[in-house]
């Protein structure tokens, strides 16, 4: 299974990490559980067409506001919108996890939420921050399950 995702301040980065080690501890064990392969955009990455599915991961990052009326602007990860859009690579992608901080209310995860309602894929799962083991195993559930169908 392939992942694509941005990380702004490591977080969805480090969680991302943990998600694959995850992955090959579960193949170990049994080879039906996939792998999972990361590749991280940024601003300065080379956009290609992608040419297998993959699943996006992205944090929340937006200016200001309460994310109702206003804050649902998205800032610093306008690269992973344009790299989603080019070759209309979003047609590959199989669904969004979305992460950010529980204490923004109306905008935790709305980037994720915004790129399944642009783009027509699914929001699959969320968490908070750098997340925890729970969620490293339900996402993962998650994302199996998704690929599987």
């Amino acid at each position: 299974m392939n992942i694509l995702y941005i990380s702004i301040s490591g977080n969805t980065r480090g969680f991302a990490k943990k998600i694959a080690d995850y992955a090959q501890a579960q193949h170990e064990s049994n080879p039906d559980f996939p792998c999972i392969t990361l590749k991280e955009i940024h601003e300065n990455s080379d956009f290609e067409k992608e040419t297998q599915p993959f699943f996006t991961f992205v944090p929340t990052y937006l200016e200001g506001g309460n994310g109702v009326d206003n804050g649902d602007k998205e800032i610093l990860t306008e690269t992973m919108r344009e790299y989603l859009e080019y070759e209309n690579n979003y047609a590959q992608c199989l669904g969004v996890i979305g992460s950010g901080n529980k204490n923004f209310n109306h905008q935790y995860c709305l980037t994720a939420k915004q790129y399944a309602q642009q783009f027509g894929f699914p929001f699959l799962e969320d968490y908070e921050l750098r997340g925890n083991p729970s969620d490293v195993e339900r996402i993962y559930q998650k994302l199996v399950e998704t690929y599987q169908k």
